[in-house]
């Protein structure tokens, strides 16, 4: 890089000046220097906009715009936005009151992009929308909320929410998030926007090869380059070698070989990023390359490379490079098959996909004088990551504090630990503070993916629709290393006959290991994979039977008092025929032109359902602390990871209803390990109901203690008081709540509560809740280009108790994204081990342009046991979008997609063949 020079420029009002390279881009001087972080970097390639600025009235991906551009510019940042009256500007509340920032991380890149839209073109028309935030990605909202708020701005009208059933005083209300303003004005603070005095980089050393014995690592030349503090292998860990969220098989630095190409040999510890990515250079490593398992089925052929030469260790049962054979078995299949008259039997197969956080994953540790180091970072298992910390440094668990800052997305992404083992060994081998961030290609190569799937399912049916018997056959490809493998293909396993009674079945799941970056969780957690097998089985029978998609499903469909493939009879909760019915009866109201010139129009449509919770035998808890102070205020604390989908605002929902604590009055405090419960990992939509519970039982404990003293005071019965609007009430008599906390507190006693609540335990393959949801998509085909366009969505969801519309709304619309993603574009590509999706570009994510107009019906069948009635909703809606936009191109074309993704030029291949 060229020397440094001094350029003048306006930000934010003020002028500055920054001696930088020509070549800096603006986003590093913005965050590195004048620590303005928020401009975000979430790609630094200029493919997602969230470090979106204006320039000199211009809206502009800060990322690729070099300082030798905007020399004398005048630049606004999102700290620089702000209202007439110094408050929110308009933009940034319409963000807020249409639900637009759930992780937050691109917010200010959309915030500012809007604001210059709407100064040039007030008025904008939709397509003017799409023009002016093309550079801009969403992966949370699916940018619904995104253009509602736009439209707000503009003041255009929008929809209103979906109904809901009557509203309590807090709960089923569509009340913004706890940390919504702090996400709009960029004051927010993620991983990657901490800054500490004496503060190292690390950057590790990844493997060359996806296959390899490691014969030699010499790290000595890097250490002599000025500005290196240390290079760490497997030897400097004094503890455990390898980590894993479940089996423990992924080693911290590799020690014998490398397994995948995102393998950390070696780290380098230095003053600056600069200095340590020249030190990786200097490592010289001898490798032996080993033959590479490309897939799962290869990996179960009997001269295939042992990927693991000690698996038993990892896993019980483990074998070879099968890590988990799952067989699920009941009735009589051969009888099943017997009694059908028709049976359709097909191999389907499903992508890898990337999940896409816009948020690269980032950590910083810093060690205190004592030697205790604090982890900052952003995983979904706080407690489950201070763990996996504290055995490979070797150090009890009280020793390390993980906290959590904003997390920008995970999907199940960020499960895995990622940086945090390697900035705290790096902290406490140097004893300073280290910080580590991945770029955004690392990120693609290192973290875990939606597992690749390969189904081969046989389905049996009576001419009356009946299914009859179902078989089916799973292999999961693991990648590298187990993470959630094993429980990943479980569910695959469980919900393999879809939403539907069938009472003869087999299914054999198989996860499989094998060289290509490993599989984890992903929002669907392996229900995604199967039901598109299944709903692609269901329109096939319907068709062979001269039955309607819609007859077969109505035919079959879970209800009360039937079973799932595992045995488990549906006793309450079972929303799953209203949400079809309501689907059903929306689709009448929106006739269609199935032919017009080039175009072929048709709807498609599937179900699903989802598990809430561990389930299947495994413990189930969180545990939540509930305070409330002199003023009026109350604090609630749990262990769970905010990570986008709403939880601090469940939790404040549920304090301000049991105790009558005004919402904004309600603090949340989540996923510190030193002042929080352990509330387990945010996966499985388990923490609405689980985390929500703890967050419930402890309000009734505080409420029950301040009650004895209000009773007393009101003369009344402790339980005839009504908490509500900060005050007690009782037959016309009040107390303002505060007053009674300062007595409770003057006598000696603090109104504070905790409470472990546990879940119902389930038999294996059984849970205590499942969400259900049925959806109508209505494509357009283009039979010359093969594109397809998502034009409409209805979509009905069974969540048991709505806690929050706005916020249900956002998951909806975010998953049926991820769902059109998978269906027609997404494909994280690697050949013979090696990662070919290298850029954010590459993951063909769904723009602004492509979103589909959606339909939301709320279906509330509540649970006994679910807070309110609630049970999980954030991964329920991405399961039947992929199936229903595959059985609507066959609608529309004849053309039936067996092997995701229905991308462009396949179909059109496909199109031209017919």
């Amino acid at each position: 890089m060229s020397e440094k020079q001094i350029f003048t420029l306006t930000v934010n009002g003020k002028q500055v000046q920054v001696s930088v390279a020509p070549q800096t881009m603006l986003m590093d001087v913005l965050r590195d220097n004048l620590w303005l972080t928020g401009a975000k970097d979430g790609c630094a390639t200029g493919h997602c906009g969230s470090c979106m600025v204006i320039k000199d009235g211009e809206a502009v991906r800060s990322c690729i715009v070099q300082m030798k551009r905007v020399d004398g510019a005048n630049i606004t940042t999102i700290e620089g936005v702000a209202g007439a009256d110094g408050g929110l500007h308009p933009v940034q509340q319409a963000y807020i009151d249409q639900g637009a920032e759930q992780c937050g991380f691109c917010t200010p890149g959309f915030i500012m992009a809007t604001i210059a839209l709407l100064e040039n073109n007030p008025n904008p028309t939709l397509e003017e929308i799409y023009e002016g935030h093309k550079w801009n990605i969403c992966r949370c909202t699916g940018h619904n909320a995104i253009i509602r708020a736009i439209q707000q701005a503009a003041g255009q009208s929008v929809a209103p929410l979906p109904n809901v059933k009557q509203p309590l005083n807090a709960i089923s209300r569509p009340f913004p998030r706890p940390d919504a303003v702090e996400k709009v004005n960029g004051k927010g603070i993620y991983a990657d926007d901490l800054y500490v005095e004496g503060m190292l980089h690390t950057r590790a050393l990844r493997s060359k090869y996806p296959h390899a014995r490691l014969l030699k690592v010499d790290v000595s030349r890097a250490k002599e380059l000025p500005g290196v503090v240390a290079v760490l292998t497997s030897d400097d860990i004094p503890g455990r070698k390898d980590c894993g969220v479940h089996e423990i098989d992924w080693p911290v630095l590799c020690y014998d070989k490398t397994r995948y190409v995102g393998d950390a040999v070696a780290l380098v510890v230095a003053e600056s990023e600069e200095v340590a990515a020249q030190a990786l250079k200097l490592i010289e490593v001898d490798y032996e390359p080993l033959s590479v398992v490309s897939g799962p089925k290869e990996a179960a052929l009997p001269d295939a490379p042992i990927l693991h030469e000690h698996i038993p260790h990892h896993s019980p049962g483990a074998h070879g490079n099968c890590l988990k054979h799952y067989h699920l078995e009941n009735g009589d299949i051969a009888k099943g098959f017997a009694e059908a008259d028709v049976i359709i039997e097909r191999e389907y197969s499903t992508q890898t996909v990337e999940h896409a956080f816009i948020e690269p994953e980032a950590g910083l540790a810093v060690p205190d004088p004592t030697g205790r180091i604090t982890v900052y970072c952003g995983g979904q298992i706080p407690f489950g990551d201070r763990n996996q910390i504290a055995a490979t440094l070797n150090l009890p668990e009280d020793r390390i504090r993980v906290i959590n800052c904003l997390i920008g997305g995970a999907f199940g992404g960020k499960e895995d630990v990622s940086v945090q083992i390697h900035v705290a060994l790096a902290a406490m081998i140097t004893n300073r503070p280290v910080k580590m961030v991945l770029s955004r290609k690392e990120s693609l190569m290192v973290h875990p993916k939606r597992h690749a799937t390969i189904i081969k399912m046989k389905t049996g049916a009576k001419k009356d629709g009946t299914i009859t018997a179902h078989e089916a056959e799973i292999w999961g490809d693991g990648g590298a290393y187990a993470s959630l493998s094993s429980h990943v293909m479980l569910r695959a396993t469980t919900h393999a006959a879809g939403a539907y009674e069938v009472k003869n079945v087999k299914v054999d799941t198989y996860a499989m290991y094998t060289n290509n970056v490993p599989s984890g969780a992903f929002r669907g957690f392996g229900v995604t994979q199967s039901a598109f097998a299944m709903e692609s089985q269901m329109d096939q029978l319907a068709e062979a039977l001269g039955i309607s998609p819609l007859e077969i499903r109505r035919k079959n469909v879970l209800n009360y008092g039937k079973q799932t493939l595992a045995g488990q009879v549906m006793t309450e909760s079972c929303g799953l025929a209203d949400a079809l019915e309501a689907v059903v009866a929306a689709m009448e109201k929106h006739p269609i032109v199935s032919v017009e010139g080039d175009k072929r129009r048709a709807w498609g449509v599937a179900c699903a359902y989802k598990n809430t919770g561990f389930g299947s035998g495994a413990y189930d808890a969180a545990g939540a602390e509930v305070e409330v102070f002199a003023d009026g205020r109350a604090a609630v604390r749990a262990g769970a990871a905010e990570i986008g989908q709403g939880i601090v605002g469940v939790l404040a929902q549920v304090v301000s209803e049991e105790l009558g604590v005004p919402y904004e009055k309600v603090e949340v405090l989540v996923a510190d390990t030193d002042r929080t419960l352990d509330c387990a990992a945010t996966t499985a939509s388990r923490q609405t109901y689980v985390t929500g519970n703890a967050a419930r039982y402890a309000s009734r404990e505080v409420r029950k203690l301040l009650s004895r003293t209000a009773a007393e005071f009101l003369g009344a019965p402790p339980d005839s008081l009504v908490f509500a609007d900060g005050e007690i009430r009782n037959n016309g008599h009040i107390v303002e709540l505060s007053e009674i906390v300062k007595m409770v507190r003057r006598q000696g006693q603090l109104p504070k509560m905790s409470y472990q609540y546990v879940a119902p335990m389930c038999e294996q393959y059984h849970h205590f809740a499942f969400g259900f949801g049925a959806q109508a998509v209505l494509v357009e085909v283009d039979i010359k280009t093969g594109e397809t366009k998502v034009l409409k969505v209805i979509a009905a969801s069974d969540v048991g108790r709505v806690i929050n519309p706005l916020a249900l709304q956002g998951q909806v619309e975010g998953s049926i994204s991820m769902g059109l993603g998978m269906a027609l574009q997404e494909n994280f590509v690697m050949k013979d081990g090696y990662v070919m999706t290298d850029t954010l570009n590459k993951c063909r994510l769904p723009t602004i342009d492509q979103t589909p107009e959606v339909i939301s019906f709320f279906i509330e069948h509540e649970t006994k046991d679910g807070p309110y009635g609630a049970k999980g909703v954030g991964e329920l809606a991405s399961i039947p979008t992929t199936p229903a936009i595959i059985n609507a191109i066959y609608n529309a074309t004849g053309v039936r997609c067996y092997n995701l993704p229905a991308d462009k030029k396949w179909l059109k291949s496909e199109l031209a063949a017919e």
